[in-house]
């Protein structure tokens, strides 16, 4: 998301909190629960060029969440409960659980400890390449090679990228024309290119899983907590619906494995790697269901309503974005409301020209024939 969009987005969100829109809203948009997305848990480290900060919050600000679920009287429960509480609908009290993706060491470092002082549960789903050190954590080296770099010349799908990177602003522009570029392309091709541009740039990035990302033997004694579930995120973190059906069949199934051998534990909840509607859809879903998964989820924004004791492997999460560190903005997404409109908005733009037109406020403007 751009620095712009991110600003849009943010002041709506505190146009609902001020205006309580949320609260008038919440009794017809408020689901029965909410899956919290969230990757790193750590002190902020200062960088001032940093496009993938929105992937951490600090540990003060999930202490924050923790109290305002409290606060508004959530139950926080394991991924495990997820079936019962849908069955339970609206005759039990909202819950959110709180998931991880990837497997970053901060989790155990600085997500578990605040868990356990309040004695709440939390998931981490493990992409089994990422823990077995040879994972390609290819957004982050990207990220890296470009603060890294005072200038970029890179082909990529056959046009030449050329940018100058000395100021942070330089490298903003860069990185992000760069990396919707790569978000074009085959992941298997957008990881070579960012390969490519690490080696042009003199980056070493083949430690960068090691160094972030748990291995097996720490995952051992991290999954050893009762508090916390191990779920599955495929073998190599690639998006499942731009692989052909038996690729996308292999992540699934091995990274299941591997969980369950190397931890000697069931593996019965799956994350979809990116979550979006070009990274999982039916097929994906109609997996999940037939490799046994209790749960799935993705990354589609909006609340856990009653419609989704039907839907368990294609469950929507809620953001805790580290763009967006500001509780009564959780507030509000918890209502529910901010989901709704954008759901009525994506209703809108799917219907037919004709009908679009008259429904946008074009159509309120007097005719001056």
């Amino acid at each position: 998301m751009s620095r712009t969009n991110t600003a849009i987005l943010k002041a709506a969100l505190h146009t609902f909190h001020a205006t309580g829109a949320h609260k008038v809203a919440a009794p017809l948009t408020g689901g029965i629960g909410a899956i919290f997305m969230l990757h790193n848990v750590a002190p902020d480290p200062g960088h001032s060029f940093e496009p993938n900060r929105i992937l951490r919050i600090t540990p003060q600000f999930l202490e924050q969440v923790i109290g305002l679920v409290d606060d508004m009287g959530f139950d926080v429960i394991a991924l495990d409960d997820i079936p019962s509480r849908l069955a339970q609908g609206r005759d039990a009290k909202p819950f959110v659980v709180f998931t991880f993706d990837d497997g970053y060491r901060d989790n155990r470092d600085y997500a578990l400890p605040i868990f356990k002082k309040h004695d709440l549960p939390m998931a981490v789903y493990v992409p089994s390449d990422f823990a077995s050190g040879t994972g390609d954590l290819w957004w982050l080296a990207l990220e890296n090679a470009i603060r890294a770099s005072t200038s970029i010349d890179i082909e990529l799908n056959g046009q030449r990228l050329q940018f100058q990177t000395r100021t942070d602003q330089q490298k903003e522009v860069a990185h992000h024309q760069i990396y919707w570029a790569l978000r074009a392309l085959p992941e298997t091709d957008a990881r070579a290119a960012v390969a490519r541009l690490c080696e042009l740039i003199g980056y070493d990035a083949s430690e960068l899983c090691r160094q972030l990302v748990m291995d097996w033997n720490e995952l051992r004694q991290f999954a050893a907590d009762p508090l916390v579930t191990i779920g599955a995120h495929t073998t190599g973190h690639y998006a499942l619906a731009k692989l052909d059906a038996a690729t996308a069949r292999r992540q699934m199934t091995e990274s299941i494995a591997a969980i369950e051998t190397e931890l000697d534990l069931p593996c019965r909840h799956f994350s979809y790697p990116y979550g979006n509607e070009s990274a999982c859809g039916p097929r994906e879903f109609a997996l999940a269901r037939q490799l046994g998964m209790t749960t799935a989820v993705t990354t589609r924004k909006g609340l856990i309503h009653a419609r989704h004791k039907t839907l368990p492997t294609s469950l929507p999460r809620v953001s805790l974005n580290g763009d967006f560190q500001d509780i009564r903005l959780v507030k509000t997404l918890l209502s529910g409301a901010p989901f709704a409109l954008l759901q009525a908005y994506d209703n809108l733009t799917q219907l037919p020209n004709a009908a679009r037109s008259f429904l946008t406020p074009r159509r309120l403007v007097t005719s001056t024939g």
